[in-house]
């Protein structure tokens, strides 16, 4: 059996988030922020929707990224923030979105706290980048970064304490820093990574 096939990651998403809870962070000076975490599960493969920013925007300039942004005062809850973040970047509508559950929050030396909302996507539907904020918009395999032989970690100080850092290549791409930890702490919460 494929455990990446895409009923295998449904079944495993489902029973991942069956019970809903999670880490709520919260610091004095930190930005409320969710990203939402785009699973692409086509006919056989399960892939996620990555981004790279462009140089214009405010932070994180150039690097790879899911689609989010800031809590705006509008937005009912941190689903609706990650939702709206990601039409606004990728066009892609709410409605398209199936979202399963949410992660763990992250916080960044970049002074914000991440809230990341996993979502599912049955098809990959017709992208309208926001030349702003969007360079790129791209698909990577789930298996890429289970395989054990495509990052490398390092060990930093991140705000006051120890963390692990984990770098991945994929072509042109550097993924790391909160990406890859969102990544990872998804790939640990359905079972694929120890």
């Amino acid at each position: 059996m494929d455990h990446f096939a895409p009923l295998e990651i449904r079944a495993r998403l489902a029973s991942a988030f069956a019970g809903g809870s999670r880490n709520e962070l919260s610091a004095p000076g930190f930005h409320k922020s969710a990203v939402l975490v785009p699973l692409v599960l086509l006919e056989e493969t399960s892939e996620l929707l990555l981004t790279k920013r462009t140089d214009a925007v405010e932070t994180h300039k150039g690097q790879v990224a899911f689609p989010g942004g800031m809590v705006d005062n509008e937005d009912r809850d941190i689903l609706h923030t990650a939702l709206r973040e990601t039409q606004e970047e990728l066009g892609i509508p709410a409605g398209r979105i199936e979202t399963v559950g949410i992660l763990d929050d992250l916080s960044t030396p970049s002074g914000f706290i991440i809230t990341p909302v996993v979502g599912v996507l049955d098809e990959l539907p017709i992208l309208h980048l926001n030349p702003r904020e969007v360079d790129v918009a791209f698909l990577v395999p789930l298996r890429f970064f289970a395989d054990a032989g495509t990052g490398r970690s390092e060990m930093r100080e991140v705000l006051g304490e120890k963390r692990e850092l984990w770098f991945y290549e994929y072509g042109t791409h550097m993924i790391w820093g909160a990406t890859a930890m969102i990544i990872r702490a998804l790939l640990k919460r359905i079972g694929m990574l120890q």
